[in-house]
């Protein structure tokens, strides 16, 4: 099964923390993980400039997945379903949880808690661990 990346795991790589490593080791086994427009757009946001050229090399050795009417349909379900229960999703984490079923990955998050949807399977990669 393939590999979505979150938005934390990118940046703990861009930081050269632990995330890295792992992202290399998938490089080496010849896996190529994937990520969508919404996680370039949150990581470029908050881009540090000396970060610039990383960045953009470490999106240039990635698949990134289209967004369309199927994921903006599905993802606005799942807000309108949880939000019916009390519990609020951000459009963010909907868009990027669409994305990953769309392509069959797993989600590696810092985050789990973020992505409660039981159709979506979640690896959890700690936050600078």
């Amino acid at each position: 099964m393939a590999l979505l990346l979150d938005t934390t795991v990118l940046i703990d790589a861009l930081r050269g923390r632990p995330a890295r490593e792992r992202l290399l080791a998938l490089r080496a086994s010849a896996s190529i993980p994937w990520v969508c427009a919404v996680n370039i757009e949150e990581v470029t946001r908050g881009l540090r400039e000396s970060e610039q050229g990383v960045a953009e090399r470490l999106f240039d050795g990635l698949r990134i997945a289209a967004l369309s009417r199927r994921e903006g349909e599905r993802a606005g379900s799942w807000r309108r379903q949880f939000a019916a229960r009390g519990v609020t999703l951000s459009q963010s984490d909907c868009l990027i949880a669409a994305a990953a079923l769309t392509v069959d990955a797993r989600l590696a998050t810092g985050n789990p808690e973020h992505f409660p949807m039981t159709e979506l399977e979640v690896e959890h990669w700690p936050v600078g661990a």
